[in-house]
């Protein structure tokens, strides 16, 4: 029972200090005076009673009521109800008030009564009860019943009321009693004739709310109450704001009764009074109600939540973020609360809504929102009684709740809401109050326990969550009303406006006697009346299903999980079985797992299963391996350890381990310990307590004995502890004390065990490295931002003094013995207190723990000392690369890892396929290669080998890198990593193994660096090798070779002495010693290619008598043999007779000049040069060209006899001679002018050497006509048009306007080349580029333009209107072709003036140099192999593609070869003269030659094309790729591959005209700067005779020979094997070609982007040779399963021409491997393809109906065909045995070749057919037929193609047309009949081959070309028709 009131007050106004406007409040009188012992006074009433301040009103206000609370010191709350009435105050009183307040003061009078108005005053009085209970209608009721008795006189005495009133007890809990003596305790009477019935709820511990909750959300609404229901739970401070005191309490007790069961703890002030303002600034939360006249002084507060109640508003300052409830609960929440406030939402929109939809009452309503909000945090907190940890039972329970655990199980870890509410004091009041396990229960138990599975069902209906709420809202109802049938108040009330009247006298005062004595009767009687004892209702409180059975549904379930924890099992299995490879393999798939919880608790539990009496012994590498997973799991988990994987793996860690020597153990907690749960103390406490409750749940499960010990084993800890409970007050004294004595024993060993434990894993292994306090491995976490240990819940003094004590740099280990101690110290206080250990144990534990520290530092040595002696972990053995001949190792392999750079194939990239980077192996370092060889670490592809290699000379950047990200957990920081780029477009990214010393990195880089830039060339591999030692510098001068001995004596010692003589002087020469050689030795590539012109004959005399010396004659000979002579022989530009005597009809003549490199060191030394030019004429010549290059011819077009001349660029002196005007001679001859007209001569002589004109009457140029119709040739015809678009287009569109126009005379031309970069078609007007367009149709009709465009173009298009507009010239002049057109570089001929009389035209160009050659290929190489990654790869080679330049570059040269191409083909010559000659000169000379001459296009051709263009014409090797230290400076400038890439552009256009193959430009591209041959090393022929490489005779060829000659080697290798040679090559005749040079025509050549990392790169053809099958058989899995035939092709890996070869290599493959088996001896590949060929040609002649295969037409180049563009590729099944290159679906070209010409035509083409980009269709037959227009349309020739999937009948204007002009569809044609010829059909047909086809719509006629294929056609389109 208890008091209904504790106190009665009568509290009055009385005036404030002076100088305050307001009065105070005084205490009249309160009864009972004493205060009673259970319940002191509170202190502050009076401020209470007027919250807003004492004033004196100016007329009577109605009574007022409102309650207060208060709260004291123990955090009882005091419910103060204040009932306030006005009474007048009169003058006099007023007075004698103030005059007692002055006697206190000492002030005077006057001052204060002249403040006092005259008028009447009305001052407020306060009658107030102070209950601890909450009963505010009944408060109201009694305040108001002795407020009636004073105002309406009634009889009762006040005193008899107020002391019934303080005397009245009622019981707390009710509840429905059925005995009726209750009703008295029930119903209570002050004795005023009243009676009033008090309903006591039946359970206390669920809140009252009345309708106060449903208030709340009327006045503020769903979502602002949220918030504030969310922002007081996460302890932020709430204030509300109302004019209504009494809504300012309902506020507020509503917002705690929504937190039930949590309560709130924190300071709740209903009504804060004015005077107490300040409290507001407070830094604790709050809830806090004031009223709204302060609102003003509210506005400054920055971190407090406003509700204004009145306006509905909630004001969140912007320094505040509100954590809301976890999805879904969250919007669950809102629409159950829609549901219940506003019902009628869901039928708003139904068009018959229901007719009677009402809302509860409001009190029914409140109970219904609190039923949302319980079921809410039955949601919240399900389960939470399986994360009670019960750490004591007796005295009384502790219990400790598990946090971590039970958000890792709701899956909210992340979550903003839930962990803020478990950390808040409201939860930790919960768990104290609810977590014991035997107590009373109430609703929220029930429903948490019992209804969980209910609401997970309800969830998606909401009919049913309603009634759920609706049943909870009924009882909770009950609960407050728990008599719902009483209507039996009676009360008095005032009368109506009572307390207006005037006269009222003021209110009595009370006589306490009275009282007192009531109270004490009441007391005394009390006392002497028998306790009641209230029966117990503890229970055993229900946990309810565990958590994880109820998650089950949220948490996404994985599909693949099963199969996971499949591979994790039989992982660690095989780990434990020892089947090391197999759990290899299987790794990285577990490591991977571990991100799923599910796997790392199933590796938890396999592991367990391993583990006997607490201890497991592994080899090292199971340990190894049991680390490293361990390591991943823990490495997923947070610090807090939510899902409980590092507590299972602590027993774990503690028991695997492995013997390091005997007596020394290593444990696995020395390796797991980089990890940040282990430094979290909470980790530890909730392990703890685990742990201290299994043992002391063992400790009464054991107690009970062995009998029912099943049963027992099933019950948990806590419903032990509930037994034990209920037991315990019946135990004895003993007994009880015995139970904590062995509790407290319980925990303390437990924390001894800990302090172990603990020490364990926070020591390092190596306590030297204090790794785990400097932070290395602990990173904070959000919450513990500091790095180390001293996380934020360390107390400072430890932070201060690791300040202090880190100065100590030698005290290191003890630190960390000091950091640990004082760490396991502070988690040992803790639990100790928390859980109750003794004083005396708690000071043993801190003695302890140093020692155990230490004792543990000591063992840990021992282990370090040893774990560092261990062998390493067995590594893959280094696997040797197989060298080539002569090729010796320099470095042996030293271990790496080769990283992943930016091409994403191997590395998985987007095709996907197991990762074959990175790879582990070792790097060698061979005289010629760098290389690595070894195995990817990822297991799947465990098997394959991994091979990146290049050559030492193609290394073009070498350097030190660090790589962010961390590819591989071998690979240790700090070790060395290098990043090698090479020429050949291979990167190494490698990272040394721990085990490679840096001194031995170090070394790899110096060694490389010597073998990168030797000395001097003969250091390179081409020269080494071979040699042991490293080799003597000698020159290697063969002596027994009688040319070089003779050269040598007389060459180049004497070459400058001998340039005037007649005759050479012999004296014995000695090559001077390498040291003294210039910097002119550069770039190792090339030896026999030069033709050594050094004619030994004496031709520096002029006479043509001269004779040659027997001794001489071998040389003679020799110098025939080279090149350069066999192909001037070739081109008929000379001979070498016996006589030396010259025809005098050949133009020109192959001058020894240069025999002795004197006139020009870069030439070879014989040169073709103009009949009538004279040797000491071309000296002085030479002087006005660069590097003294002057012109000499290198190519005679055969049919046109127009020559191709190179030459340096002009010296500046030369040019302004050369284009001086003659027309004024200077007044003497000077050295200049003299050199200038004999270099005009010297044109003039090779514009003489042309047959054309002489021809054209001894004219300088061609007029217009002629050329037009230059004797009556075709071919002239047809190529004119051509060169007036294309100038224009090699212009880039710009008008040639630096031409001067003059009177009509012939005169040099200056035509302008723009620039490469404005080549786009920007500013083309006019013929937009004919040429492209031209070509675009097709290629057939290339040149069949009539004369009247012919002329147009060639003539008015380049008459260029000048700027003012008029024309430049009259329209009737045609243009003039010159004879001879010079390209030179624009730069060089600025400011020429164009000279009326030259014969010549120069045509400036704007050309990149060797510089913008260096940095494109640089981009260039970084765009096809980048060091790095990029997001998306595709678009970002793209992007560093186009930014290279490198392809504008390519079709600039192009641009030019082509133009000058044209300009030969119509009988100009051409002199390229651009920069020194050796560049981009060599480049457009060769391309034109290839371009222009079939035979260059041959094996043999080519390779003399190289030679004489590039060896003997000087292009510097040795310099444009720095091969030696000289030319280091100066970078790789790749010119020579520059020329190759153009070749494969031309190659990819034309696949036919080629006898090369692509693989062929690859071999030469690797090679060239591979260093492997000397073809390609030197300067010039001039250096490789110095080196006596010249001439080396085949006789005396020894072993080594494999270096020398790169066309030895391809020789060689194409006697043995095809790789060489192009399948497709069927060249037309004489054919010159004309390649698109758009960059949209040009591809990227796969030579920069393929490698093939199962052997490195190919075109080392001995290494890549191994037998295949050894191989195979090697890699077979020892299964006996069945064997498939099946390879798997990666494309960056497999070498596809090799593991799938083209059907004709195959077919190959398989006669040689036949005719072996049978014991022949194998016929060279060569002969076999010349006689399948030959058969091929034969069967097409006696095949005249012309049915053969596309096949024979591939190889029977017989017939003619067009420019054959685009590739056919051959890669083919490989099954088939005959050789079928039938490249449509059937057999589709079966009527091709027909005898009219025009069906031949058109039969070549069909080889095309399926690189028709548009033709997707499918073509069952195809052909030509004439067809008949419709009517009066005449017969057209059209391409048919019958279809028997789409059944129709498709036409094409020609074979290439891919737009289909018209269709016959099949199933509407009625009837094929034999047609007749009508009129314009084609002649010359049989009438046989016309045949008609009807249709429902008309009749079509078509004609063949003849009988057969007509034939064919009818049966055809027959069995079409019968098929459908």
């Amino acid at each position: 029972m208890a008091r209904l009131a504790d106190y009665f007050v009568v509290v009055a106004f009385a005036p404030g200090k002076r100088g305050s406007g307001d009065g105070q409040g005084q205490i009249l009188q309160r009864f009972p005076e004493k205060d009673w012992e259970d319940n002191p006074f509170p202190q502050g009433i009076e401020l209470f009673c007027q919250p807003s301040g004492w004033q004196l009103f100016g007329e009577r206000n109605a009574p007022t009521f409102f309650i207060a609370v208060l709260t004291d010191i123990n955090s009882e709350r005091h419910y103060c109800a204040c009932f306030t009435f006005w009474e007048a105050v009169e003058a006099t009183q007023l007075q004698n008030c103030l005059r007692k307040v002055e006697e206190e003061e000492e002030e005077m009078v006057e001052e204060v009564t002249a403040l006092i108005q005259p008028a009447q005053l009305f001052a407020p009085k306060s009658l107030v009860l102070v209950s601890r209970l909450d009963h505010a209608e009944v408060f109201r009721n009694c305040l108001g019943l002795v407020y009636t008795i004073y105002v309406d006189g009634l009889g009762t005495s006040l005193e008899t009321v107020i002391g019934s009133l303080l005397t009245c007890t009622i019981p707390i809990t009710g509840g429905a009693q059925p005995d009726m003596e209750d009703e008295g305790a029930r119903t209570i009477s002050l004795g005023a004739g009243d009676r009033q019935v008090i309903q006591t709820p039946i359970n206390d511990s669920l809140p009252i709310s009345n309708c106060s909750v449903a208030l709340l959300f009327r006045q503020l609404g769903i979502t602002n109450v949220l918030g504030l229901f969310c922002a007081a739970l996460t302890e932020h401070k709430i204030l509300f704001l109302s004019s209504s005191y009494q809504r300012l309490t309902d506020a507020c007790r509503a917002l705690l009764a929504l937190m039930f069961p949590l309560k709130y703890s924190f300071t709740y002030v209903p009504i804060l009074p004015a005077q107490l303002l300040e409290v507001l600034s407070t830094p604790t939360p709050f809830i806090i109600g004031v009223s709204s006249t302060f609102q003003s002084e509210t506005q400054e507060l920055l971190d407090v939540i406003i509700a204004d109640l009145d306006g509905g508003t909630v004001t969140i300052p912007e320094c505040i973020h509100i954590s809301l409830l976890p999805e879904p609960l969250l919007h669950q929440t809102r629409e159950a609360l829609s549901l219940v406030l506003d019902p009628e939402l869901e039928m708003a929109d139904l068009a018959f809504p229901p007719s009677t939809i009402s809302a509860s009452s409001l009190k029914m309503q409140d109970k219904e929102i609190r039923a949302v909000f319980l079921r809410l945090f039955a949601q919240l907190l399900q389960g939470y009684r399986w994360c009670l940890h019960i750490i004591r039972i007796h005295p009384e329970p502790v219990i400790r709740f598990h946090k971590a655990a039970f958000l890792g199980q709701r899956g909210l870890v992340e979550d903003d809401f839930l962990p803020k509410v478990l950390e808040g004091m409201a939860f930790a009041g919960f768990v104290t109050e609810r977590g014991p396990p035997y107590r009373d229960t109430d609703l929220f138990d029930e429903l948490v326990a019992n209804e969980a599975k209910r609401m997970q069902a309800d969830e998606g209906s909401k009919v049913r969550v309603l009634r759920h709420i609706k049943e909870l809202a009924e009882q909770l109802y009950k609960n407050e009303n728990p008599y719902p049938a009483v209507t039996m108040h009676k009360v008095q009330k005032p009368t109506e406006g009572c307390h207006l009247r005037l006269h009222q006298r003021p209110f009595p005062r009370l006589d306490e006697g009275t009282i007192q004595w009531i109270v004490d009767q009441a007391t005394a009687k009390l006392q002497s009346a028998p306790p009641l004892v209230r029966a117990e209702k503890k229970c055993m409180v229900p946990s309810g299903p565990p958590l994880g059975v109820l998650m089950e549904r949220h948490g996404i379930v994985l599909a693949n999980s099963a199969r996971r924890l499949e591979v994790v099992r039989n992982c660690i299995t095989y780990v434990f079985e020892g089947k090391m490879l197999e759990a290899k393999k299987l790794l990285p798939a577990v490591l991977r797992a571990m991100k799923s919880r599910a796997a790392r608790q199933c590796l938890t539990q396999e592991l367990n299963l391993h583990v006997q009496q607490n201890r497991a012994v592994l080899d090292h590498q199971q340990f190894d391996f049991i680390v490293r997973m361990m390591n991943c799991c823990l490495q997923d988990c947070s610090a807090t350890d939510e899902h409980g994987v590092a507590a299972t793996l602590l027993p774990l860690v503690t028991a695997f381990c492995r013997k390091l020597s005997p007596g020394i153990t290593q444990f696995a907690y020395s390796c797991v310990q980089e990890h940040l749960v282990w430094a979290t103390i909470q980790f530890w406490e909730a392990m703890f307590y685990g742990d201290v409750q299994n043992h002391i749940r063992a400790l009464y499960v054991e107690g009970n004995g062995e009998e029912n010990h099943s049963e027992k084993e099933e019950k948990s800890a806590l419903e032990i502890a509930a037994g034990q409970c209920r037991l315990w007050p019946t135990m004895s004294r003993e007994k009880q004390l015995e139970l904590i004595q062995k509790e407290e024993s319980t925990v303390f060993s437990q924390a001894i065990h800990y302090a172990n434990r603990m020490s364990y894993l926070l020591l390092p292994l190596d306590a030297s490295k204090s790794r785990l306090l400097r932070g290395s491995g602990f990173g904070g976490d959000a919450e513990s931002v500091s790095n180390s240990f001293i996380t934020n819940s360390i107390a400072g003094s430890v932070a201060d003094s690791y300040d202090t004590e880190s100065g100590f740099e030698d005290a290191e280990s003890s630190d960390v013995a000091n950091y640990v101690v004082r760490f396991i110290n502070r988690f040992v206080d803790k639990v100790c207190t928390e859980s109750g250990v003794t004083n005396e144990h708690l000071k043993g534990l801190h003695v302890m723990i140093p020692d155990i520290v230490q004792m543990h530092i000591e063992t840990l040595d021992a282990v370090h000392r040893e774990s560092k002696r261990l062998p390493p972990i067995q590594k893959p053995k280094l696997l040797r690369p197989s060298l080539l001949v002569g090729e010796e190792s320099v470095m042996d392999g030293l271990r790496v890892y080769l990283m992943p750079d930016g091409r994403e194939e191997a590395a998985g990239g987007s095709i996907g396929g197991p990762p074959l980077l990175p790879a582990e192996g070792a790097v060698f370092l061979t005289t010629y290669r760098i290389i690595f060889k070894g195995t990817p670490t990822d297991p799947l592809v465990g098997e394959q080998v991994v091979v990146r290699s290049f050559p030492i000379a193609s290394l073009t950047k070498e350097e030190k890198i660090t790589v962010q990200a961390q590819v591989d957990q071998f690979i240790q920081e700090g070790c060395a990593q290098l990043q090698l780029r090479s020429c050949t477009f291979q990167l190494l990214r490698i990272a040394f193994d721990e085990e490679v010393a840096s001194e031995s990195a170090e070394t790899f880089r110096k060694h490389l660096g010597k073998l990168r830039y030797p000395q001097h060339v003969s250091d390179t591999f081409a020269f080494t090798v071979g040699q042991s030692a490293k080799p003597a510098l000698q020159p290697k001068a063969k002596e027994k070779n009688p040319s070089l001995r003779t050269i040598s004596r007389n060459l180049v010692k004497n070459a400058k002495k001998t340039i005037g003589r007649q005759y050479v002087t012999r004296k014995k020469y000695t090559p001077p010693s390498w040291e003294h050689r210039g910097s002119q030795q550069h770039f190792p590539e090339d030896h026999e290619d030069e033709i050594s012109v050094s004619e030994e004959m004496d031709k520096g005399t002029l006479s043509s008598s001269t004779t040659i010396r027997p001794s001489d004659k071998m040389t003679m000979s020799h110098l025939v043999e080279r090149a350069c002579c066999r192909d001037y022989q070739r081109l008929g530009l000379g001979t070498l007779s016996s006589s030396l005597t010259r025809s005098k009809n050949e133009p020109f003549r192959i001058s020894t000049v240069n025999r002795m490199y004197a006139i020009c060191r870069s030439y070879p030394g014989l040169l073709i040069v103009p009949q009538s030019i004279q040797d000491n004429t071309i000296q002085r010549i030479s002087r006005c060209y660069r590097q003294n290059r002057f012109p000499v011819v290198c190519w005679r077009n055969a049919r046109t006899k127009a020559t191709l001349l190179r030459s340096g660029g002009l010296h500046g002196k030369g040019v302004a001679g050369l284009f001086k005007s003659q027309n004024t001679p200077a007044p003497g001859p000077s050295q200049a002018d003299s050199t200038s007209l004999e270099q005009e001569k010297y044109l003039q002589a090779v514009i003489n050497s042309m047959p054309h004109y002489a021809e054209a009457g001894g004219r300088n140029t061609l007029s217009g006509f002629t050329s037009a119709h230059m004797s009556g040739s075709d071919s002239s015809e047809k190529r004119q048009p051509k060169l007036g678009s294309l100038m224009k287009q090699v212009m880039g569109g710009k008008d040639p306007g630096t031409v001067s126009r003059g009177a009509l005379g012939h005169r040099a031309r200056v035509i302008t080349l723009s620039s490469p970069k404005s080549m786009a078609a920007k500013g083309r007007d006019s013929p937009r580029g004919k040429w492209g367009s031209i070509r675009a149709s097709g290629r057939m009709s290339n040149y069949a333009l009539t004369t009247e465009i012919g002329s147009r173009l060639a003539g008015k298009e380049l008459l260029s209107t000048q700027p003012n507009g008029s024309p430049s010239e009259a329209s009737f002049l045609r243009q003039h072709r010159a004879s001879l057109y010079i390209i030179g570089d624009k730069s060089q001929l600025r400011g020429v003036k164009p000279d009326p009389l030259q014969h010549w035209e120069v045509v400036p160009i704007e050309v990149f140099d060797a510089r913008q050659v260096k940095s494109s290929f640089k981009k260039l190489m970084k765009a096809c192999v980048p060091s790095t990654p990029s997001p998306e790869p595709g678009v970002a080679f793209l992007r560093s593609l186009e930014e290279s330049e490198w392809l504008v570059q390519i079709h600039k040269i192009l641009q030019i070869s082509v133009l000058v191409v044209e300009l030969l083909d119509t009988g100009s010559s051409v002199l390229v003269s651009l920069e020194d000659g050796w560049d981009i000169t060599t480049q457009l000379v060769s391309l034109v030659q290839l371009l222009s001459d079939p035979y260059y296009r041959t094996l043999e051709g080519f390779r003399l094309l190289v030679e004489k263009e590039w060896l003997s014409f000087g292009h510097r090797f040795s310099h444009r790729g720095a091969q030696t230290l000289a030319s280091q400076s100066s970078g790789f400038t790749p010119i020579f591959l520059q020329f190759l890439d153009c070749v494969h552009q031309i190659h990819l256009q034309f696949p036919m005209e080629f006898e090369f193959s692509q693989y062929f430009l690859k071999f030469l591209s690797y090679h060239y700067v591979s260093s492997r041959f000397r073809t390609f090393l030197l300067d010039s022929d001039y250096e490789r005779l110095e080196l006596g490489l010249l001439y080396e005779e085949k006789g005396e060829r020894k072993g080594s020979q494999l270096s020398r000659s790169i066309w030895d080697y391809v020789e060689r290798l194409n006697k043995k094997t095809p790789i060489f040679f192009n399948y497709m090559y069927a060249p037309e005749d004489g054919e010159v070609l004309r390649p698109y040079s758009n960059i949209s025509n040009l591809k990227v050549w796969d030579y920069y982007t393929q490698e093939t990392l199962a052997e490195g790169p190919s075109y080392d053809w001995e290494l890549v040779q191994c037998p295949a099958e050894e191989l195979e058989e090697a890699t077979l899995p020892d299964t006996n399963a069945p064997q498939s035939r099946r390879k798997i092709i990666w494309p960056c890996y497999s070498n596809r021409s090799r593991t799938e070869p083209d059907a004709i290599s195959r077919l190959l493959e398989e006669l040689q491997s036949l005719e072996m088996e049978l014991g022949q001896v194998p016929e060279r590949w060569k002969d076999m393809w010349d006689k399948v060929k030959a058969f091929q040609r034969a069967e097409a002649q006696a095949d005249p109906s012309g049915r053969m295969g596309a096949s024979s037409l591939l190889m029977a180049s017989s017939l003619p065909h067009q420019r054959r563009s685009l590739g056919v590729y051959l890669q083919e099944s490989g099954v088939s045995s005959t050789i079928n290159l039938s490249l449509d679906n059937d057999a589709s070209s079966t009527s091709t070749p027909s005898s009219g010409k025009q069906g031949g035509r058109k039969s070549t083409s069909t080889l095309y057919s399926q690189f028709q980009t548009a033709e997707s269709e499918n073509r069952s037959y195809e052909g030509s037929l004439y067809k008949k227009g419709a009517f009066m349309k005449p017969w057209k020739p059209r391409w048919f193609v019958l279809d028997k999937t789409k059944h129709q009948l498709r036409y094409y204007d020609s074979r290439l047309d891919t737009e289909c002009k018209g269709v016959i569809d099949l199933a509407e044609v009625e009837s094929i009949t034999p047609g007749t010829p009508t009129m314009g059909a084609p002649k010359m047909v049989d009438e046989k081959a016309f045949f008609d086809l009807k249709t429902t719509k008309r009749v079509y006629n078509f004609c063949a070309q003849d009988v057969q294929l007509a034939q064919q056609w009818i049966d055809r389109i027959q069995s079409c028709l019968s098929d459908a």
